[in-house]
């Protein structure tokens, strides 16, 4: 699924009209219905409910969504914020058919100014609020009625006990759409869960849009062919990927046709990362999982599960990774029919074991996942990475710790850059870069990136990443012909997993109390689900009501 901009979202639409003959009123109408069944999917609980409109096209899905509401039984107050002889086009269309249906309703109303909304105070006597004020083309900051409202609106939250949830249309009114901000820094309204249309733009990928990261942001498709849907933002979201995992297996698999993924790191103190990583790739899928280790860590490497096959590796005296297995005869015999490797958890940064981990990566050309104590090895050496990137699908999975040191810049320049430079990095060095964090970035050679929306703070303990390298390595020996989707697709994965974790009952099951393997008992959950195939929407964030939990 492209990410748009806002003036590209605005020529889809035209496009849509013009050339593909789809009236603008038509899309209106589609944009409705689909927030009209997602209320009474999501919110069906809701007996009453008031909606906010303003007077351009975001107001105008508002005022269409109120009809199609009170239709389906529902109480419905809608309160336009302007002038009625100021609407234009569909909105206007939009308040004919309103008006129409319900004239002298005193659940229809106008407020002209800021001084006539305390008049209306019952209307927050609601199970849920829709905000239909302003959308794409928005520019903040808000100001006049909006922003009177969403101050009237935040008096009454802040001294009520009882507060409706708040459903935004498009966008919460007040986030500029072209945002890759996680925070808006102007005034916005609160919302509990927002509906897009066609496609997602920038903010609805990287801002925090709603008050839980669980809360729903969901997009609709209300007609635009995919001929329509043209962006040169290069973005996409991760969780279309989701669907290289679909398909069934055909019924005469064997474990030859999964790949086999070699788990390489773990020193004296460091059994489980590599551990953690093993399992990871058993469970994500692959055919076969062999964890080469230094002797002293085998034995509670070994013991994570049976399925796991194990190799000892060659150590030095004090125990490390040594590159003595290096030799031609150790390395191929290391090497001998692995579909690809993940080196790093648990590897050590002794000199020994930086000489071996870059040594292992000049001298292979299989697949390879690159994380933890192998990326800061190739942090002291950054002229190689090109070299080693050559011919093969190499993928680096960096921290924005471990992002610094391979670019050579602080923590805090990365975070305020993640985009440009996780780009660069990528087209420079030939690789696939997924720059781990808030909205988790894949980026590719070729320039494009996918924007992860799984995951929650749950995960920020150790372990984590050792998951997520054994899951792209299992996806990548499953997948070795689409590995752009293949690393999109577990990325997505392991976020969903620990989301469906902290959201269930059992030890898990909260974010402080999340460890990094209880996410990968509900890994089927989230192999389960298909996020843009359920009830119509793209589930851009949080999950269905009806989703098991």
């Amino acid at each position: 699924m492209k990410i748009l901009s806002a003036a590209e979202m605005q020529t889809c639409d035209r496009v849509t009209s013009e050339q593909f003959g789809v009236a603008s009123t038509d899309l209106m109408r589609n944009a409705a219905n689909a927030v009209a069944n997602f209320v009474r999917q999501q919110f069906a609980a809701a007996r009453h409910v008031t909606i906010l409109c303003g007077r351009g096209n975001n107001g105008g899905d508002g005022l269409m969504t109120a009809r199609l509401l009170m239709e389906a039984g529902l109480q419905v107050t809608t309160l336009l914020l302007a002038d009625p002889e100021a609407l234009r086009d569909d909105a206007a269309q939009g308040w004919k058919e309103l008006t129409a249906l319900n004239s002298g309703s005193p659940f229809v109303r106008v407020v002209k100014s800021a001084e006539d909304l305390p008049q209306h105070n019952d209307a927050f006597a609601t199970d849920l609020i829709i905000d239909a004020l302003v959308g794409t083309g928005f520019q903040p900051p808000l100001r006049g009625l909006p922003l009177a409202a969403l101050h009237w609106l935040q008096n009454h939250l802040n001294s009520s006990p009882i507060r409706p949830k708040i459903l935004a249309i498009d966008l919460p009114s007040g986030w500029d759409a072209d945002s890759t901000s996680a925070a808006q820094p102007g005034p916005v309204f609160p919302a509990d869960a927002v509906v897009t249309f066609t496609a997602p733009k920038p903010a609805h990928v990287f801002g925090q849009l709603t008050r839980s990261l669980f809360d729903p942001i969901a997009v609709a498709p209300i007609g635009s062919p995919e001929e329509a849907i043209v962006s040169n933002l290069n973005l996409r979201w991760s969780g279309s990927a989701k669907s290289i995992a679909d398909a069934e297996r055909p019924p005469d698999s064997n474990k030859g046709m999964y790949g086999h993924v070699l788990v390489i790191g773990g020193s004296p103190g460091k059994s489980g990362a590599p551990a953690m990583a093993s399992l990871a790739a058993l469970r994500t899928g692959a055919g076969l999982v062999t964890a080469a280790v230094t002797p002293s860590v085998l034995p509670l490497v070994a013991a994570i599960a049976p399925e796991l096959m194990t190799q000892a590796l060659a150590t030095t005296p004090a125990g490390e990774i040594s590159p003595d297995n290096l030799a031609p005869d150790s390395l191929k015999s290391l090497l001998q029919r692995i579909t690809v490797l993940a080196l790093g958890p648990g590897l050590g940064t002794s000199p020994e074991a930086v000489e071996f981990a870059l040594g292992l990566l000049a001298q292979s050309d299989i697949p390879a996942v690159v994380d933890a104590d192998a990326l800061n090895a190739l942090a002291t050496r950054p002229g190689l990475l090109l070299k080693i990137a050559q011919g093969r699908t190499l993928v680096l999975t960096p921290h924005p710790g471990e992002m610094a040191r391979l670019v050579n810049q602080s923590i805090a320049e990365i975070q305020a850059n993640r985009l440009p430079i996780a780009r660069e990095f990528a087209i420079k060095n030939q690789v696939t870069l997924v720059l781990k964090g808030w909205r988790t970035l894949i980026a590719h050679p070729d320039g494009s990136i996918a924007v992860n929306t799984t995951g929650n703070p749950g995960m920020a303990k150790g372990g984590s990443g050792d998951l997520l390298t054994g899951m792209v390595a299992a996806m990548l020996a499953q997948h070795p012909k689409d590995p752009a989707r293949a690393v999109e697709a577990a990325v997505y994965l392991h976020g969903l997993a620990a989301d469906i974790t902290v959201r269930s009952p059992g030890i898990g099951g909260d974010q402080h109390t999340l460890l990094a393997t209880d996410s990968l008992a509900n890994l089927y959950r989230a192999f389960r689900f298909h996020p843009q195939a359920h009830s119509g929407y793209g589930w851009l964030q949080g999950l269905p009501s009806d989703v098991l939990i």
